[in-house]
């Protein structure tokens, strides 16, 4: 086996560690604020930023306690690993980028972050309202006496999540740190012209909205819709002055420069063109005179000038009243609608009044509206949820998927990605469905919902549901079924017959690395290239007989995502390499040769003398000193041993 050398965290299998990243970003920017050692050095960088004028205390700031750990955590690197569940998927050969992922949701949009980093163009999440009653996620995956993973894999124990009740002096704080952690990761996920919407309601959306300030910039908010969830009274409205009717979505833009949302289809403005031409198309009459005494002649010299009417009167945009008006168009283009037939005279009282003639658009719309009543209820969801899942299964809060349809359809395109990681009762994944279906598009879907125990005895437990994920996943699969069933009496060429049997989706669970080096531990006692020299022999140790008991596609899956291939990956056997099962793994973004055999043979080394261009993906443990060497002065960055 060959020495690795490098940094400690270069010889363990993490997501990418964005706190590096960004030192890195910085250096590169700005070389003289780091010292000869590589380091930043903070008196520098306070010149830079002047604490003469930008002071600590004064300067304007969103605080609470927690905020720099939840920051640290979002930025600390996942050692976990997503592994596929073949028999909990739904058609997986027609899954495409299609997912649905249980387990902490942290730990997977840090795994998710190197391969789909800006390749999600809308999120989408309902996270928990923070009312004294709802769950808080608890940031404890990789820490503590029962370890997630074995609560969720060895054990039939499940997820401890903590209950945020108002008698905690921290009731806002641990909300705020909860989302804060989550948004800092998910921003990286965002493509330039992405969006993220966020549910909320009167509890929090104060402070969601400062805190998704803080993460995406003032400067990248787009809306603050109002959404109509009721049309009744609550029960118990007496006890209250007000009933709400209404929560809200929070809207920000990954860069409000790019923004990528289309105005609303609004066919309803054609009722404002009376007229039609000979040709069909729809349009107005409109004075050419500009209206209000706010239009005056000295606001626009060049559309004041004489025309001539019908009956030769020299006609100038003087008011009524009297006063000095305008026109609304210039001479030209006044000459140039004549021509094409497109201006009138019309004789009033007071003299001859000249029009112009507005084509409609051929396409209206129209800016969104910030109140949204036409998307469905609380009731419509409910009632929406029964019908696919039955009676005996019950789901507090879920959206109308029409609510995630119309997001959906306003701001992503065919193929584009959405992602929700509060995934809840899967209104996500049948919104997207749904707005496929309307639209005849292809977009994809990402959900990640916690395994979050079902309560024993309680009527989800009593149908089979032990976890909240097998109600997120268990509802998506009816969707897919309810759509090919509506499809069976189609004629087989028919689009939405063509839609409806391409539907499918694969699950994917969090896991523990299968590298078992994950769980070494740095002594604190030691220096770095002490604890290094301690985690090779740890990996000798460890890893000497890991690829007698590893499965390939469980491992493919956590060194291609870690290495940034989405998971819809495809895999090719090259025919060319005889000594080594060899494969092309190609992503819609990248392509690499990978080997995961327990030794690289010499042929396969002298096949990238020759063939140096391509990218190699291989075990670090299948290669000795001589090897690496080889393969490292061939490949140079192109190598990765894993």
């Amino acid at each position: 086996m060959s020495e690795p050398t490098g940094k400690l965290n270069d010889l363990l299998p993490l997501s990418p560690d964005h706190n590096e990243e960004r030192l890195a970003t910085l250096k590169e920017l700005f070389p003289d604020l780091f010292t000869n050692e590589g380091r930043l050095n903070m008196d520098e960088l306070k010149k830079v930023v002047d604490p003469a004028l930008v002071s600590e205390t004064e300067r304007y700031d969103f605080r609470w306690y927690g905020k720099t750990a939840s920051k640290r955590e979002a930025f600390t690197p996942s050692r976990a690993a997503l592994v596929y569940d073949k028999g909990r998927s739904c058609e997986p050969e027609k899954a495409g980028g299609n997912m649905i992922i249980e387990g902490e949701n942290l730990e997977v949009l840090k795994l998710l972050s190197s391969a789909y980093r800006e390749r999600v163009k809308c999120i989408y999440i309902d996270p928990p309202y923070n009312t004294g009653k709802d769950f808080v996620y608890s940031d404890r995956f990789a820490e503590g006496e029962k370890p997630y993973w074995a609560q969720t894999g060895v054990t039939e124990d499940g997820v401890k999540v903590d209950t945020n009740t108002n008698s905690d002096g921290r009731f806002h704080s641990n909300w705020l740190s909860m989302m804060h952690s989550r948004l800092l990761v998910a921003r990286y996920l965002l493509k330039p012209n992405g969006v993220i919407f966020v549910s909320i309601d009167d509890n929090e959306v104060h402070n969601l909205r400062r805190v998704m300030g803080d993460v995406f910039g003032d400067e990248n908010f787009i809306a603050e819709i109002v959404w109509q969830k009721m049309d009744s009274p609550s029960r118990n409205a007496e006890e209250r002055v007000f009933s709400n009717y209404h929560e809200y979505i929070l809207a920000y833009a990954r860069d409000i420069e790019e923004l990528g949302v289309s105005p609303e289809n609004r066919i309803s403005i054609l009722d404002a063109y009376p007229l039609t031409l000979p040709d069909g198309r729809k349009a107005r009459r409109r004075q050419l005179r500009k209206n209000g005494k706010e239009a005056r002649r000295e606001d626009r010299e060049t559309m004041w000038y004489q025309l001539e009417a019908p009956d030769g009167t020299e006609i100038w945009p003087v008011a009524p009243e009297g006063w000095e008006g305008r026109w609304v168009l210039s001479n030209e283009e006044w000459l140039s609608r004549t021509e094409q037939g497109l201006t009138e005279w019309i004789k009033r009282d007071y003299g001859w009044v000249p029009y112009y003639i507005e084509i409609a658009p051929a396409t209206p719309t129209a800016p969104w509206s910030t109140l949204w009543t036409d998307v469905g209820q609380n009731r419509q969801a409910k009632a929406e949820f029964t019908a696919l899942m039955g009676s005996g299964v019950e789901f507090q809060t879920p959206k109308p998927s029409a609510l995630i349809a119309k997001l959906v359809k306003m701001c992503t395109e065919d193929g584009d990605v959405v992602l929700d990681f509060f995934g809840g009762s899967g209104t996500t994944a049948h919104g997207v469905m749904r707005a496929n279906s309307e639209e005849q598009l292809n977009r994809e879907f990402i959900v990640v919902q916690l395994p979050e125990l079902v309560p024993e005895g309680s009527a989800n437990y009593r149908a089979g549901f032990k976890r909240i994920s097998d109600i997120t996943i268990e509802r998506a699969k009816r969707v897919v079924r309810n759509f090919r069933t509506e499809a069976e009496g189609l004629l087989p060429n028919d689009p939405q017959r063509e839609f409806a049997n391409s539907l499918g989706f694969k699950v994917f669970k969090l896991a523990k690395s299968n590298f078992p080096r994950v769980e070494f531990a740095p002594d604190p006692d030691k220096t770095e290239g002490e604890n290094i020299e301690l985690l090779k022999q740890y990996i000798s140790d460890k890893e000497a007989t890991f690829h007698i008991q590893w499965e390939r596609e469980t491992v493919l899956d956590e060194v291609l995502l870690k290495n940034g291939f989405m998971l819809d990956y495809t895999l090719t056997p090259r025919a060319e390499f005889k000594k080594n099962e060899v494969f092309l793994a190609k992503d819609a973004h990248k392509e690499s040769l990978i080997c995961l055999d327990a030794s690289i043979e010499p042929e396969t080394v002298d096949h990238f003398k020759k063939h140096s261009e391509h990218f190699f993906i291989c075990l670090e443990l299948a290669l000795d000193t001589t090897k690496k060497w080889n393969l490292k002065h061939h490949l140079g960055d192109k190598l990765k041993a894993f």
